[in-house]
């Protein structure tokens, strides 16, 4: 029996992990070799990210699948999350620790942007959802103010590339990522130069964009010496982690949505090219690149981002929970009585997230939480009438119908958000598989290297690979009064 190995790099804004892929026989079978903890550090009133660090740790993971677990892998490749990146010199040295997109930097970039473009000229031409800290915004906020290091900036690269980039020595700008900079022309690989240069942006800096499953290179042998790697293929997978976690969905046909959950809740359909209108530019969707020449038309929702925030305040405060019990507690409290938007301004990064979410309910004249159960309650419940929320606008656009939503990634574990889910859309749920980030970069490495043909093939073999467990909606509580009420939160 041949078997092949791929170790995949998933790093979020939370943990990284090292994941090995074994891949034989038609079935796909996953390993964690390393995990780590990954935060932003809070420098001089700014949040950075450490790439010099998160490097060392993917070393790690590339030396323990060697010498822990015997394996040499065939090729490696790295997945984050989105927009932000690193900034190198003439050199080729990276020069300062990455900016976090959850920054205040860009708090008035949007608004300072549209002063200069039309905020629907940038959508038409770019066809990406508006937040304050995509790509195009975050450099626009260090134009406007003169900021120095981009006199000596050579070349800019998105996490993923420069994490390539630190492994190869090659840069290049994967397409899934660089999509969600919002400064490419929908669909293609082609930077948006015109925009750029109204905005001031430089261009100069900007490498060549490439699909995923690109070879870059072979892995350094300064690099390989100190993992004790042979000189294997590093390959640019789709390098943005819900792009690559899309390739996972096991799913035949088109007529489904999906919901890459985690910190984030990406929610959307597959779509053979972008969709960009007045009524999506309304409805703030966004078009990122996929696998395939696909396009990914989603909405970015803030996800499990509200509960993580909450557990970590609360563990702060001397009362550490556990998933499980978050969710016994959240069992026990009253549905529907507290609902939020959960993509309001106020939550994407407060001191207090649990204090976010008392104000928010007391200034929209709901009153105040009286527990953490009501806290918790209010977020699943108001999480999955935003799903629903979203699914109605997907339905008001798209030429196919949606009968079912697969949900992915971690978020899969979580049976009862899924089941009130099933509930508020009135569709099917199939959840899993949970690891699909790093199912879907490892199974790009194998297509790039041949092992397998199209993502048809892929979606195959992970059907055979992993258990899926399916939630039918039930009729037990009033969602519809609920959705009523939730669309009038401002």
């Amino acid at each position: 029996m041949n078997k092949n190995y791929f170790l995949a790099f998933d790093l979020g804004a939370s943990s990284g992990r090292a994941i090995l892929g074994t891949l034989a026989d038609g079935k796909l079978e996953l390993t964690e070799v390393h995990r780590f903890v990954n935060q932003m550090q809070y420098i001089n009133g700014h949040f950075f990210w450490n790439i010099f660090s998160l490097f060392n740790e993917l070393k790690t993971g590339l030396r323990k699948c060697i010498k822990d677990f015997g394996i040499q892998p065939d090729s490696i490749g790295v997945d984050t999350w989105g927009v932000d990146f690193a900034h190198l010199n003439r050199e080729g040295m990276i020069i300062s620790l990455p900016y976090a997109y959850r920054d205040s930097r860009t708090d008035t970039s949007m608004e300072d942007l549209f002063q200069v473009v039309p905020k629907d000229e940038v959508y038409m031409q770019t066809g990406i959802q508006f937040m304050q800290f995509n790509s195009l915004f975050q450099l626009f906020s260090m134009v406007k103010d003169q900021a120095s290091l981009l006199e000596i900036t050579d070349s800019l690269l998105f996490i993923p590339d420069a994490l390539n980039y630190l492994f190869s020595g090659v840069k290049k700008a994967e397409f899934s990522i660089a999509s969600t900079s919002q400064m490419i022309k929908p669909g293609t690989c082609e930077w948006n130069t015109e925009l750029l240069g109204k905005a001031g942006i430089p261009t100069s800096f900007l490498e060549e964009i490439v699909l995923p499953g690109t070879i870059l290179g072979q892995i350094k042998p300064d690099v390989a010496r100190e993992t004790g790697s042979s000189e294997i293929p590093v390959i640019a997978v789709a390098g943005h982690d819900t792009a690559s976690a899309i390739v996972s969905v096991p799913a035949k046909g088109k007529n489904y949505a999906y919901i890459s959950s985690g910190t984030w809740s990406l929610m959307g359909i597959e779509s053979e090219s972008p969709i960009i209108s007045e009524k999506t530019l309304e409805m703030n969707f966004t078009n990122e690149g996929g696998v395939e020449g696909t396009t990914r038309f989603l909405k970015n929702i803030m996800g499990m981002w509200l509960i993580q925030e909450c557990q970590r305040i609360w563990d702060l405060e001397g009362q550490t929970y556990t998933w499980p019990e978050m969710v016994n507690l959240s069992r026990a409290a009253e549905p529907f009585k507290y609902l939020i938007n959960p993509d309001d301004h106020t939550f994407l990064n407060p001191l207090n997230m649990p204090q976010a979410v008392v104000d928010f309910c007391v200034k929209t004249g709901q009153g105040a939480p009286e527990n953490h159960g009501a806290i918790i309650r209010c977020i699943y419940d108001s999480l999955a009438l935003k799903y629903r929320f979203t699914l109605d606008q997907i339905k008001s656009v798209s030429e196919l119908p949606i009968e079912k939503i697969h949900i992915i990634g971690g978020g899969a574990n979580n049976h009862f958000l899924n089941q009130l889910t099933a509930d508020a859309t009135g569709l099917p749920v199939i959840a899993g598989p949970t690891e699909a980030t790093a199912t879907g970069n490892i199974m790009i490495q194998a297509k790039a290297l041949g092992y397998v043909s199209s993502l048809d093939e892929i979606r195959e073999i992970i059907s055979n690979s992993f258990e899926v467990v399916h939630f039918i909606p039930s009729d037990e509580l009033d969602w519809n009064s609920a959705y009523e009420r939730y669309q009038t939160l401002k």
